[in-house]
């Protein structure tokens, strides 16, 4: 597993990419289902999906859901851009706690494994506070979470 934040262009790109021991044919489906999400989230973000019933993975398809950031409560709400069942997908957040963040799912068979590949592009609002705010909190928060998603996927794929 690694994870790793590194400078971009307008802000910063995360970088995780864990090997699962499943192969392409059963991970991807369980990404496709957003509701598994929860199982990827830290509990301490109090994670919940506010968009009723089921939810059809497409482009254009909206999700919202709110979190508990620092024990603020916020909502997020992301739009899919991308749909390229089973090697990957995109999320765009329309409204949440960056600037902007898009998260480019990938997947990619290894073997009789798979390796996930997340990537994600994002900026931290604050103007001229923005890199002290990343470099005290965000960026640690970002890689926790991240970190966390890796060994949860790692743990359910083994």
């Amino acid at each position: 597993m690694t994870v790793r934040i590194e400078r971009a262009d307008r802000g910063y790109r995360l970088h995780a990419q864990v090997r699962l021991a499943s192969p392409i044919g059963e991970v991807f489906p369980f990404f496709a289902d957003a509701r598994n999400l929860d199982r990827l989230t830290p509990p301490s973000l109090r994670f919940e999906i506010l968009t009723p019933g089921e939810i059809e993975m497409a482009p254009g398809t909206l999700i919202d859901y709110r979190i508990r950031l620092r024990a603020v409560p916020m909502r997020w709400r992301t739009r899919i851009t991308e749909w390229d069942p089973p090697h990957g997908f995109a999320d765009e957040q329309l409204r949440g706690p960056y600037r902007w963040w898009i998260h480019r799912h990938r997947f990619t068979p290894d073997g009789d494994g798979t390796i996930m590949t997340d990537t994600v592009d994002y900026a931290v609002p604050g103007g001229p506070l923005a890199p002290l705010a990343h470099t005290l909190l965000v960026r640690r928060d970002v890689e926790r979470i991240f970190r966390y998603r890796s060994a949860a996927i790692g743990e359910i794929f083994r």
